[in-house]
C-alpha cells in the first residue's frame, strides 16, 4: 500500500514559455528503458518477488524503500514535461479555431504523441512515442545479480539525464534533472554499498558514472548544499527501519554522516494544468465542466 501526498518532492518552475522540443527529450527520462517507469517497476518488483525476506529484510526494505521514492519521480518527470509542454498558462485557452489548424506549424523535435494522444500532456512512453515496456524489468530472484542491476540501472539512468541536460537550458527541465542526479547518486551509491556487505566488493569506488560530480551542476549543487545527497527518506509510517542497517557511514565525496529521514522531503506544490481548447481538455467548452463541478460542490455542501 502507498501513502500518496498531494506534492511534488521539490518546488519545480514553470516554464517561461511552451517547449515541445524539450518535452519530448524529457519524455525518455519517463518511459525510456532508463527512464523513471523502468527504476520504479524494477525495484517494486524485485520487491514483490524477493525471497528469504524475513532473514534478508534490510536488503529488502532498502528495495521496497527505493521503489516508493521513484513513484514520486515519476511524477516529478511528468510535471516537468506538463510544464514543458504547457507553459506559463493559467486560464483556459480559447482563442485556437481547430478550423485553422493550430497544431499545423509546431517546432521541429515534437513528439506527435503529445499533441495527438495525450491532449499536450505526458505519455508512459519514450521520445519517439514509443510505449514503455515490460521486459525492461529485471528481476531475477538472485539478489546480488538484482543488486548489481539495479546499480547498473541508476548509473544508465544518470547518463541519459546528463545527455538531456545538454539538450535544454529551460528551468522547468534543468530543476528536475538537478535533483534526481542528487536522488539517483543516493540511489547509485545506496546499492553499491549492498553489494559491499554481500560482496567485499567497494563499489563505491566506481562512482560516480559517467565521471563527472553532481557539483558541477548548478541545479544540483543546491540540492547537495542541503544535503540531499547523503540523505535516504523512509517512505512509510512504521516500516522499513532495517534499511538503516546498510545506510550507514559516511558519504564517499565529503565524508560527512548519511542520514535516514522518517517521512517525505517537504516538497512543493503541484502546478494547475489550464484547459486547452484545442486540445479539447478538459473539453471545448469548459463552461459545461464547470457547471456540473459546481453542482457537486453545491451538493457536498448541502
Amino acid at each position: 500500500m502507498f501513502l500518496r501526498i498531494d506534492k511534488l518532492q521539490i518546488e519545480l518552475p514553470q516554464s517561461p514559455e511552451p517547449d515541445p522540443q524539450a518535452a519530448a527529450n524529457v519524455q525518455e527520462l519517463l518511459g525510456g528503458r532508463f527512464g523513471e517507469m523502468s527504476t520504479l517497476m524494477n525495484y517494486m518488483y524485485q520487491s514483490f518477488n524477493f525471497r528469504n525476506r524475513d532473514s534478508l529484510r534490510p536488503y529488502y526494505e532498502l528495495i521496497a524503500n527505493i521503489a516508493t521514492e521513484e513513484l514520486g519521480h515519476i511524477e516529478l518527470v511528468s510535471a516537468s514535461i506538463n510544464s514543458l509542454l504547457n507553459g506559463p498558462r493559467r486560464e483556459f485557452d480559447d482563442t485556437a479555431n481547430p478550423a485553422d489548424s493550430p497544431f499545423g506549424s509546431l517546432p521541429p523535435g515534437y513528439n506527435p504523441h503529445h499533441f495527438i494522444a495525450t491532449g499536450q500532456a505526458t505519455l508512459v512512453g519514450n521520445s519517439l512515442g514509443q510505449p514503455w515496456r515490460g521486459d525492461y524489468v529485471y528481476s531475477s530472484g538472485n539478489l546480488i545479480l538484482d543488486l548489481l542491476h539495479n546499480f547498473f540501472l541508476e548509473n544508465g539512468a544518470r547518463t541519459n539525464k546528463l545527455r538531456v541536460y545538454e539538450m535544454t537550458k529551460n528551468p522547468a527541465a534543468r530543476e528536475m534533472l538537478g535533483y534526481l542526479f542528487v536522488r539517483g547518486g543516493v540511489h547509485a551509491l545506496a546499492y553499491a554499498k549492498a553489494l559491499e556487505t554481500l560482496t567485499g566488493v567497494d563499489m563505491k569506488k566506481m562512482l560516480p558514472i559517467p565521471k563527472i560530480p553532481n557539483a558541477f551542476f548548478a541545479e544540483a549543487r543546491k540540492f547537495e548544499a542541503q544535503g540531499s545527497h547523503r540523505k535516504l527518506y523512509r517512505f512509510s509510517p512504521n516500516d522499513y527501519r532495517d534499511v538503516v542497517k546498510i545506510w550507514n557511514g559516511n558519504h564517499p565525496e565529503d565524508n560527512r554522516p548519511l542520514e535516514f529521514v522518517d517521512g517525505p522531503p517537504a516538497g512543493g506544490d503541484l502546478a494547475q494544468l489550464a484547459g486547452i481548447a484545442s486540445s479539447f481538455a478538459p473539453e471545448y467548452q469548459p463552461e459545461e465542466i464547470l457547471e456540473m463541478a459546481n453542482k457537486l460542490y453545491q451538493h457536498a455542501t448541502s
